[in-house]
C-alpha cells in the first residue's frame, strides 16, 4: 500500500496525532487510496476513521466531525432523525462532544463493521512504548515523564529536561525521544537532540515532527533517510524497502531539507511533484503556501491559501494567520475581518487567531495588537508569525531595538523575507548600516531569485549618499528579474528625483502607470497634486470594497468595535 495504515496507528497509540494528521491527509488523497475507496466503501469509512481520531487528538474537533459526518454520509439508508441530530450538535453543542456522539453512532450502525477491529476513542489504554520493559521500569518512567509534562505545561524546562535525561534510554518511548528532542532544541542543544529525533525515526519513519526538526538542525535528507528502520519484518523483507510506495516519503524528506538549506525552488518542485501524486493534499498545498510566503510570492501563497487549501478543508486554521497578513498587505480588510470571524468559531485559542487579531488591530491601537501577538506567544514560543508581527509593532512604536530582537528570533526559527525585511529596517532606524548591509546580504544569499530581496540590499546602499549608484544597480537587476515589481519601480524612481533626474523618474513612472491603477506614482512625483491625493483616495475605497461616491461616514471597517470587545472578553 502506498501509504500503510498500520503505521498511522502506530502513530495515534503513541500520541503522535499531528504525524498521524499529516500521513492521514496523504492517505486520503492518494490516487491509489482513492481508486480502493471506490469499490469499498467500508474502506473509505476506515480512513476517515483514522483521520479524525489524529484531529481529535489535535483537538481540531471541527474538522474531525467534518470527516465523520462524511463518514456517515457514505451509508445507504442514514435515517432523518440522525441529520437532525448532527445539525442540533453542530450548533449547540460542542464540537468534541458532538466528534463522540457522531462516533457512538458509526460504532453501533450495524451496517459498519470496520469499526470493530479499532476502539477509536481508546488511547488512553494503549501501550506508549515500541519495546517491552518490565512493569516497576514502566511505573517509575512513566512517573517521571509526566513530571516531565507538568514541567513543561509551566513552563519549565530545565527541571523537565532533568526528569528526562534520569529515563534510561533503552527505557523510553516514542513520545519520550520527540519530548526530549524538543526540550533540547529549547535549551539550544541541537547536538544532543539529533539522536533522539532519530530513535523515533528508527522505530517509525512516519513521525513528520523529526523529520522536520532534523532538516532544520542542517541533518542532510541522506542521513534522515537511512534512520528509517531495516530491521526485516515477517516476510523477511525490511519494513520500509518497498521503493515504490515509499519513495514519496523520501522525496518530502528531500522537500523539507531543501526548505531548511534556503533552497526554495528545489522545495516548491519537490512539493508540487508530490501533489500530482497527491490530488488535494491540504498539507502539501500549505507547505508550498508558506514557501511562496517566504520568498514574497504573495499572490501564489494566497492562492494556495485560499483557493486550493481552504476550499477543500474549511475548517483549517494551520497557516491562516500567515493568509491573514497577506490580507492585510493587499488591504483586503473585509475579507481579512470575514476570515477571523470565520476562525473565531472555530477555534478561538489558537496562536494563529492571536496574530490575526494582532493584524486586525495594527492600525487601530498598536499597544493592543502587541498584547495580542505577546499572547501568541506565550501558547507558542517558537510561532514565527508571531515574533514577525512583534517585530512589526515595535517598529511602529519606536522601538528599532526590541524589533531587532524579535526579528532575529523570528529569523532564527526559520528564514523569512519579513523577517530580513524587519531586521534591515531596525538597524537602519538604529543608525547600524553595517548590520542592515549584512542581513540583506544574507536574504539575497538565501533567495537568490528573489526580486524584493535585491531591493532590501538596495535599500541599505540607498541609505547613505555614498552607495545610491550600488542601489540604483540593485534596483534595476530587481526589475529585470520581476518587471512588474512595482516597489523596486518607486524606490528607483526616488532615487532618481533625490539625485535630481526628475525627468528620468518620471520616464519610469509612466511606464507603470499603464499597469498600476495607483495615484500614488503620481504623488511620488509631486507631492503637492491635489487630483493625485484624491485619485489615490479614490482607489483606496474602491480596494475596501466601498463606494468612492458614496456620502462621508466612517469608513474604518478593519473591526467592529462591538464584536471586537465581544471576542476579547473570550479571552
Amino acid at each position: 500500500m502506498e501509504v500503510p495504515k498500520d503505521q498511522i496507528t502506530t502513530l495515534l497509540d503513541n500520541g503522535f496525532h499531528e504525524s498521524a494528521q499529516i500521513l492521514g491527509s496523504f492517505l486520503v488523497s492518494s490516487s491509489a487510496t482513492n481508486a480502493a475507496e471506490a469499490s469499498s466503501p467500508h474502506a473509505k469509512a476506515e480512513n476517515l476513521v483514522l483521520l479524525g481520531d489524529a484531529l481529535f487528538g489535535q483537538k481540531e474537533y471541527r474538522r474531525a466531525v467534518a470527516k465523520l459526518i462524511s463518514l456517515v454520509d457514505l451509508w445507504k439508508g442514514v435515517d432523518k432523525k440522525f441529520e437532525s441530530i448532527t445539525q442540533n450538535f453542530i450548533w449547540n453543542d460542542s464540537p468534541e462532544f458532538m466528534y463522540k456522539q457522531v462516533l457512538q453512532y458509526c460504532k453501533i450502525n450495524p451496517k459498519q463493521s470496520m469499526t470493530s477491529s479499532r476502539n477509536s476513542l481508546s488511547t488512553s489504554n494503549r501501550s506508549s512504548s515500541p519495546n517491552f520493559i518490565n512493569v516497576s521500569a514502566i511505573n517509575e518512567n512513566e512517573m517521571k515523564f509526566k513530571a516531565t509534562l507538568c514541567h513543561c505545561a509551566l513552563g519549565e524546562n530545565g527541571p523537565a529536561l532533568a526528569e528526562m535525561e534520569g529515563i534510561p534510554s533503552k527505557a523510553r518511548t516514542l513520545r519520550m525521544n520527540l519530548t526530549m528532542g524538543k526540550l533540547y532544541r529549547q535549551a539550544k542543544n541541537g547536538r544532543a537532540a539529533i539522536p533522539c529525533y532519530k530513535d523515533c525515526l528508527r522505530h517509525c519513519p512516519y513521525i513528520f515532527e523529526a523529520i522536520c526538526a532534523l532538516a532544520e538542525l542542517g541533518v542532510s535528507a541522506k542521513d534522515i533517510i537511512s534512520s528509517f528502520p531495516q530491521t526485516p519484518n515477517r516476510n523477511g523483507r525490511p519494513p520500509f524497502d518497498h521503493l515504490d510506495s515509499s519513495r514519496w516519503l523520501q522525496r518530502y524528506v528531500e522537500a523539507q531539507c531543501c526548505v531548511a538549506s534556503n533552497d526554495y525552488k528545489g522545495c516548491i518542485e519537490i512539493f508540487t511533484e508530490l501533489l500530482q501524486r497527491f490530488p488535494s493534499n491540504v498539507h502539501l498545498l500549505l507547505e508550498i503556501a508558506k514557501v511562496e510566503a517566504i520568498i514574497g510570492r504573495n499572490d501564489e501563497a494566497i492562492t494556495n491559501l485560499k483557493r486550493y487549501a481552504r476550499s477543500i478543508d474549511p475548517y483549517i486554521i494551520t497557516y491562516m494567520d500567515e493568509y491573514a497578513m497577506l490580507l492585510k498587505s493587499k488591504s483586503d480588510n473585509f475579507k481579512l475581518n470575514r476570515l477571523l470571524h470565520e476562525l473565531l468559531s472555530i477555534d478561538p485559542c489558537k496562536p494563529e487567531i492571536f496574530v490575526i487579531l494582532s493584524v486586525m488591530w495594527e492600525k487601530k491601537d498598536e499597544r493592543r495588537a502587541l498584547a495580542y501577538s505577546e499572547k501568541c506567544l506565550r501558547l507558542d514560543e517558537r510561532h514565527v508569525p508571531g515574533h514577525i508581527m512583534k517585530g512589526n509593532l515595535f517598529l511602529s512604536l519606536g522601538r528599532p531595538d526590541a524589533a531587532a530582537i524579535a526579528f532575529k528570533t523570528a529569523q532564527s526559527l526559520r528564514p523569512d523575507l519579513r523577517s530580513y525585511q524587519g531586521l534591515v529596517c531596525s538597524y537602519l532606524a538604529l543608525s547600524k548600516t553595517k548590520e542592515a548591509l549584512c542581513s540583506a546580504r544574507e536574504a539575497y544569499k538565501a533567495m537568490p531569485q528573489s526580486a524584493k530581496a535585491l531591493k532590501l540590499v538596495g535599500d541599505v546602499h540607498a541609505s547613505n549618499s555614498g552607495g545610491r549608484e550600488k542601489a540604483k544597480r540593485f534596483y534595476e537587476s530587481a526589475l529585470r528579474l520581476e518587471p512588474a515589481y512595482l516597489g523596486a519601480a518607486l524606490a528607483l524612481a526616488e532615487l532618481h528625483v533625490v539625485e535630481g533626474r526628475n525627468s528620468e523618474a518620471v520616464i519610469l513612472l509612466e511606464k507603470y502607470i499603464k499597469f498600476w491603477a495607483d495615484d500614488s506614482l503620481h504623488l511620488k512625483i509631486n507631492p503637492e497634486n491635489d487630483a493625485a491625493k484624491k485619485g489615490l483616495e479614490r482607489v483606496e475605497k474602491q480596494m475596501k470594497g466601498v463606494d468612492p461616491d458614496a456620502p462621508e461616514e466612517d469608513e474604518d471597517n478593519e473591526f467592529d468595535d462591538a464584536e471586537g470587545e465581544q471576542e476579547e472578553s473570550e479571552f
